[in-house]
């Protein structure tokens, strides 16, 4: 049965936008990386899309990468079965060739465009591009007042937490899920990616996807603004460590240091944190599997507001309650944000789209799939 996932490659978070896409594929590991160029509304997103949607009727397993500016639209898709990956490269995610002609290909969609169509809009399309960097700057501006509120909620969450029944049951995970697996002299890749995006449209997540094929899953309930940091990296390395490819997923808020969830496909296991804004109930993971019976897999549920000191969130009670008021708006006014700057880009998009020969482009996506599926 094949997989078909859904992640964020990049993010708008407080230190503007941050990518992962270095992590896509390796260059030792693909067999073709292709670039695709082209302005916003040559189509480069639903030539991806077509390309992943050939491949998935064939009963292979397909990675969506979404657009954190636009959930809707696509920045790359991995055909996993064959080891390749079409990537949208370009600005804010300028992705070059390392290895041309070995491993990376460049798709120009800008050579199906009338130049002189798009020329006649130059002054607009300028003014356009301004006002939507003036939006993204206020956005992240946004974001960055917001992770002051949430370092204060950190602060409060890490007095509360008792911390040595955290790390017991960390330990007692580690040797029930690790201990059958000795220290590995070469450690497991890591690939880091979001499972969920802050976006024009609101807060967006894609963890349901993420778990399919998970057999195994931990949900850890945490309140939001809990330091999970030190007990989702002793997870994190001791699957590392002991050889197996672990995929990260990182917080926007904290998109270097702050885990949300950790995958280790090879042990079909899955560590996630749930809260208010990626929350997800047990049942979620059970679905029918293509022959009338319900997937099995085996859950474990963490409370760690059960290993909290009550007095101390007793006595911040209203210093929490105002900043989580607090960010809430802080959040509402960075997605406002996000918005004006889409609308920008949109209307950028209805100028080139009418000046592309989508006829030529639709010939090309053939082309391409007829030249991957002999790999």
């Amino acid at each position: 049965m094949f997989t078909e996932r859904h992640y964020f490659p990049g993010n708008n978070t407080p230190q503007g936008f941050f990518s992962y896409y270095k992590y896509i594929l390796g260059q030792r590991e693909a067999n073709r990386i292709i670039c695709i160029k082209g302005g916003p509304g040559t189509g480069k997103s639903t030539f991806m899309k077509r390309i992943g949607q050939r491949f998935a009727k064939l009963g292979e397993d397909i990675d969506y990468l979404h657009c954190s500016a636009d959930e809707n639209s696509l920045d790359g898709v991995i055909l996993k079965n064959r080891k390749i990956a079409l990537i949208d490269g370009t600005s804010p995610h300028i992705t070059d060739p390392v290895t041309p002609g070995a491993v990376d290909k460049i798709i120009n969609l800008g050579e199906f465009w009338n130049e002189e169509g798009i020329a006649s809009n130059k002054e607009e399309i300028i003014d356009l591009n301004e006002e939507s960097a003036r939006w993204y700057r206020i956005a992240y501006n946004y974001l960055n007042a917001a992770k002051s509120v949430y370092r204060s909620l950190e602060e409060v969450y890490g007095r509360a937490a008792e911390d040595s029944e955290i790390y017991r049951i960390t330990a007692d995970i580690v040797a029930a899920e690790y201990s059958g697996h000795p220290i590995c002299l070469r450690p497991g890749r890591q690939k880091k990616f979001f499972a969920g995006a802050i976006t024009a449209g609101g807060l967006v997540n894609y963890l349901g996807s993420l778990l399919e094929n998970i057999t195994k899953v931990y949900i850890v309930s945490v309140p939001e603004g809990f330091p999970n940091h030190s007990f989702m990296e002793i997870l994190k390395e001791g699957a590392i460590y002991r050889g197996f490819d672990t995929e990260i997923f990182y917080c926007p808020m904290g998109p270097e240091e702050k885990i949300d969830h950790i995958i280790v496909p090879q042990l079909g296991l899955a560590f996630v944190t749930a809260n208010e804004y990626h929350d997800i109930e047990p049942w979620e993971l059970f679905e029918e599997d293509g022959t009338d019976r319900i997937a099995e897999k085996e859950i474990t549920l963490i409370d760690i507001n059960d290993y909290m000191k009550q007095h101390i969130l007793e006595e911040n009670y209203l210093l929490m309650s105002a900043l989580k008021e607090e960010f809430e708006i802080l959040l509402g006014r960075t997605v406002k944000a996000l918005e004006s700057a889409k609308d920008a880009h949109l209307k950028v998009e209805s100028m080139y789209i009418p000046n592309m020969n989508f006829t030529r482009i639709s010939a090309l996506t053939e082309e391409l799939y007829n030249e991957l599926v002999e790999i």
